[in-house]
């Protein structure tokens, strides 16, 4: 993104003070993906861009005193303006198979994302090429990417796999949100992005249960809260596997040290900490290496037990790509 660029969008978000240049000024054709094995698979993880969220509350920890998450930021020296998500796509490469996890925003955020088919392409990855697309949950900035501007399919030649209950969820003319804290409005545009792509990939879509298996790398767990079937992909390969734990987490110093602050977007509000603090217990015990959709990018790490919460230790890197 160019520093005229950054700078029109920054003044719209009020992030310009908060958020280093570096990060922004470079041309994200440059750096835009992160290439690694994992046993006898290729992982590449790309860039869709980020999505900037303010004010802080009632995005998170919307029960929680306000000067309380100030603290907590200021004293990771965070903003206590805004939370800036990354938008981070796994994609899976096992001999004629290329599979995505998830598809990004689409065109629907604007300029700030919707980098996936340029992402791809500067990791030598054409739209046609991805065979398989698994879809953790069918919020818009997972699915977005699978319709493009002219409302065709962005991936023509890609199967799409999304979990039973959350395709039950989203057909149902009227989805339950009575446990949600989103508002009438939000929740409007949400389920009518998902009965638009839903509908769009009808002939395409294959659905999942808990504990399946996909293409003998990807296991499957049911990970409810945030959305009814909102799925964590285990991906293996030999002895050594990558979790990919998808919207479990939006924040590393909010979420992950206080799981029951809750994020504001979750379908089920209680449900998504009992869950969060479930599948953190897990991690942390088993040392397992995540990866995460919204966590500062490339979104690797572990989780590691702190009192009687959890801290994100990220995984660092002594040489760029």
């Amino acid at each position: 993104m160019k520093r005229r660029t950054f700078l029109k969008h920054s003044s719209l978000l009020g992030i310009t003070a908060v958020i280093p240049f570096k990060n922004f000024f470079s041309d994200p054709a440059k750096k835009s993906f992160h290439r690694f094995s994992l046993g006898e698979l290729e992982l590449t993880i790309v860039t869709d861009g980020h999505i900037p969220l303010s004010p802080v509350q009632p995005f998170f920890a919307p029960m929680i005193d306000s000067a309380t998450v100030a603290t907590e930021l200021k004293n990771n020296f965070r903003s206590v303006k805004e939370v800036d998500l990354s938008i981070n796509v796994l994609v899976i490469r096992k001999k004629d198979k290329i599979i995505l996890i998830d598809t990004g925003t689409g065109i629907s955020e604007g300029n700030v994302s919707g980098w996936l088919p340029q992402s791809l392409a500067d990791a030598g990855i054409s739209p046609s090429q991805v065979t398989d697309i698994v879809i953790s949950h069918a919020h818009p900035d997972h699915i977005g990417g699978l319709i493009n501007k002219d409302g065709g399919l962005t991936f023509s030649n890609a199967q799409v796999y999304l979990s039973k209950i959350e395709n039950e969820f989203w057909a149902a003319s009227h989805p339950d949100f009575s446990k949600s804290k989103l508002s009438d409005q939000m929740i409007s545009s949400v389920v009518s992005a998902a009965h638009k792509t839903i509908s769009v990939i009808k002939d395409r879509l294959h659905l999942f249960n808990d504990k399946d298996v996909l293409f003998d790398c990807i296991r499957l767990q049911i990970a409810p809260g945030h959305t009814p079937g909102h799925t964590v992909c285990t991906v293996f390969s030999g002895e050594e596997e990558l979790i990919d734990v998808a919207d479990l987490v939006h924040s590393d110093v909010l979420v992950i040290p206080h799981p029951e602050w809750g994020f504001f977007g979750d379908t089920d509000f209680d449900l998504a900490i009992k869950t969060r603090r479930a599948v953190l217990e897990q991690i942390a015990v088993k040392k397992q290496r995540i990866f995460a959709y919204h966590l500062p990018w490339p979104g690797l790490g572990h989780v590691r037990k702190k009192g009687d919460a959890y801290e994100l230790v990220p995984e660092v890197f002594v040489l760029p790509d």
